[in-house]
């Protein structure tokens, strides 16, 4: 079959297709010369010699080309993998600008640029049989009247979700639409998203992925998704329109249908290693383009990787090319898919510009100066596998953080671990040790119980120990220190004592998440208590296992209603997000703080107190007449006052109202021992009154002065 090819530009890069045929443009800087492979729906390729380069910019235009064209690339240049090249144009590469890719890996030695049991020799097996292959698409959508929504910091809730877990099992989704971009914007999950209050849905991995051939041998997948392979594709698994370019349709309606509903979206993206592996990975992609600009090598040995991702490989952020492709899909996915922000995995490695984390590195900078990805929500998970890597509160002025801290202080403090009671307040209070020495404010710090990684909220408060059985590797993988507490029996039991114990330890950690100070995140499925029965670690689990049971949700329906009150207090009431610290002093005007700390007989707390190491009880004042803010008028916001009496102490705790002072009429709003509120909406309480708090429960009361 002839087909012609043209110049065409040198950018954009990637295939882009004009109305009237397709220009493709790769950069290389160590090609020789670059084939561009077209298939047509028989698998027949043809090969074309792409015609022009500019600067290291190879590209040519194939007029009549047109959207769904399957298409890859073969790189012919030096290979010589002890100085860090290894082109090979027997390996069909998929274009690191794809924008869809169709088709899985089927694994196969072809893949590998050597043969198995030598890894100096060259393997020069054709792979195309056995890769993916890169579309190009459709780039015209209606949008309609989509725009950015920009909820500021201080008004988000995220909900932690994946795509397909989210609903795979849900009755009310059609069965052709489940665990798709079309799922997650079925009425059904908008209604439940607005019910819980939500206003963000933070999506696991959607960048085309590889689902790793040890799993595939094992009959698992990469569930999760954290082995990327295509920073512009979304991942096509996740369609049930089709893969030839449908599924940038469809994850466009899908934002759509979400913005409409006043929901944003933010991505986990995985910038920091691809699906290439160490030296015995496969050639896929970038490795075969060019290995030495888009990969960190070991400078002693090219032949080996720097992994501080522990993935076998790390994305090479000193190079001005592998920049350009993490700048370059960042603006893609905000200018051309609408979304909302990103969190970024495994963030302290795109900052190691040589071997230290540097806030001051390239990728700071550019994202800073940015006038597209400076401007949307950039979540840092602020460590990484390498030395030094944990960055928690070292981030940037411009960036939020997943505080790690937060989760781990907040475990602690409701199991019962003693000493805990000072950082709990802390954490609690928006972790100023952390951000505010930077002038950063509370909402750097996105505050979570529980995440996709580790225990689900109801596995927290079930299990003692890991249990990871079905992954098989012998449940030796997984974090084995989890700070939870199974409440005196391990998994599932009849016995009604330890059962009630753990729901009201549930909506301790619930309640604690969307009343502190930052931005809360949810994990999906813990407002209905889902469980992954005690495995801390499903990323290979794609099966009922990980996704959530919605046949258990009116069992539940007690903590999701609870849960969405919580949302709709924090949303009615300024005084729970805050956008500045509490200073802990007198407001103008008055002779009360805007925060205070109490012991249980309504006393201040003294220096004395927050040294005992078993204090395990507190009230917690916080006065709404105390936020130093105005709104978009320039009014001074005023708030209700709240008192929150926090109770982790394994016995019931007499807690005395404070002065009148602090107020004159208190009413309880929650309580996660009477989560209906069934007998504190028969009384209020004034100053001096005596209030018994079951042990391990939380009350909040509020003033209306």
């Amino acid at each position: 079959m002839h087909v012609d090819i043209w110049p065409g530009r040198p950018f954009p890069l990637g295939a882009t297709y004009d109305g009237g045929g397709t220009n493709f443009a790769i950069f290389s800087e160590v090609a020789e010369r670059i084939e561009l492979c077209l298939f047509d729906d028989t698998g027949t390729e043809t090969r074309l010699q792409l015609p022009e380069r500019d600067g290291l910019i190879w590209h040519g235009y194939v007029p009549r080309s047109r959207p769904g064209q399957r298409y890859g690339y073969r790189v012919h240049g030096p290979h010589d993998p002890g100085a860090g090249l290894r082109c090979n144009p027997a390996k069909l590469l998929l274009d690191p600008y794809a924008k869809a890719v169709d088709g899985e890996i089927e694994w196969d030695e072809a893949l590998f640029g050597y043969h198995f049991g030598d890894a100096d020799s060259r393997n020069d097996t054709d792979s195309a049989p056995y890769a993916m292959r890169s579309v190009v698409i459709n780039p015209f959508f209606d949008w309609r009247d989509d725009r950015p929504l920009r909820i500021p910091y201080h008004d988000t809730v995220i909900y932690e979700a994946h795509v397909k877990g989210l609903t795979m099992a849900h009755p009310d989704v059609p069965d052709d639409v489940r665990g798709s971009y079309a799922g997650v914007a079925h009425p059904a999950m908008i209604d439940h998203f607005r019910k819980l209050g939500v206003t963000a849905v933070e999506l696991m991995p959607v960048h085309q992925f590889v689902h790793d051939s040890t799993l595939a041998g094992r009959g698992l997948r990469n569930y999760w998704g954290y082995n990327t392979i295509g920073f512009f594709a979304p991942h096509n698994g996740y369609t049930c329109f089709g893969t030839r370019g449908e599924q940038v349709q469809e994850f466009k309606a899908m934002v759509r249908s979400l913005h409409r509903a006043g929901i944003e979206v933010i991505l986990d993206v995985v910038y920091n290693h691809t699906a290439e592996g160490n030296h015995l990975g496969p050639t896929l992609s970038l490795r075969g383009i060019d290995n030495t600009a888009y990969y960190r090598l070991v400078e002693d040995d090219k032949r080996y990787y720097y992994d501080t991702t522990g993935t076998g490989n790390s994305l090479n952020v000193r190079h001005h090319d592998a920049l350009r492709l993490i700048m370059d899909s960042l603006r893609y996915w905000v200018t051309e898919m609408h979304v909302d922000g990103f969190r970024f995995d495994l963030a302290s490695s795109l900052a190691r510009e040589f071997h230290e984390v540097d806030r001051l590195s390239p990728f700071f900078d550019l994202v800073n100066q940015d006038p597209v990805v400076s401007q949307v929500k950039l979540i840092a998970e602020p460590w990484d596998v390498g030395e030094g890597g944990y960055q928690v509160g070292r981030f940037p002025p411009l960036w939020t953080e997943w505080n790690g801290k937060y989760r781990d202080t907040v475990r602690d403090f409701w199991r019962g671990e003693p000493a805990s009671l000072a950082e709990f307040a802390s954490r609690f209070t928006g972790s100023s040790d952390l951000y505010e020495a930077d002038n950063r404010r509370p909402i750097a710090s996105i505050n979570f119980v529980t995440a996709h990684d580790g225990f689900t909220l109801n596995d927290l408060v079930s299990y003692n120990e890991k249990h990871n059985e079905a992954n098989g590797e012998d449940n030796r993988d997984g974090e084995s220190h989890n700070r939870s507490w199974n409440c005196g029996a391990e998994g599932p039991t009849e016995d009604s004592e330890v059962r009630v114990l753990r729901e009201r330890q549930k909506r301790n950690f619930l309640a604690t998440l969307l009343l502190s100070q930052g931005v809360p995140m949810i994990a999906h499925g813990d407002e209905m208590s889902r469980t992954q029965g005690g495995n801390n670690n499903v990323y290979c689990q794609d099966n009922e296992l990980s996704w959530i049971d919605w046949k258990d949700a009116r069992e539940h329906e007690v903590l999701t209603e609870f849960t969405a009150a919580l949302t709709r207090l924090r949303a009615q009431h300024p005084v729970f997000r805050r956008r500045r610290f509490f200073q802990g002093r007198p407001i103008q005007g008055s002779s009360i703080e805007d925060i205070a700390w109490l012991r249980p007989d309504g006393r201040q707390m003294s220096d004395e107190d927050w040294r005992g190491g078993f204090a395990r009880s507190v009230g917690i004042f916080l006065n709404g007449r105390g936020i130093p803010e105005r709104d978009e008028l320039g009014r001074e916001i005023v708030d209700d006052s709240f008192l929150l009496l926090v109770n982790a102490h394994h016995q019931q705790i007499t807690f005395t109202v404070p002065g009148e002072a602090y107020g004159r009429f208190w009413e309880v709003v929650v309580d996660t021992a009477d989560p209906l509120l069934a007998r504190a909406r028969r009384r209020g309480s004034v100053p001096g009154a005596r209030l018994r708090v079951p042990a391990r429960a939380m009350r909040v009361l509020r003033c209306r002065y």
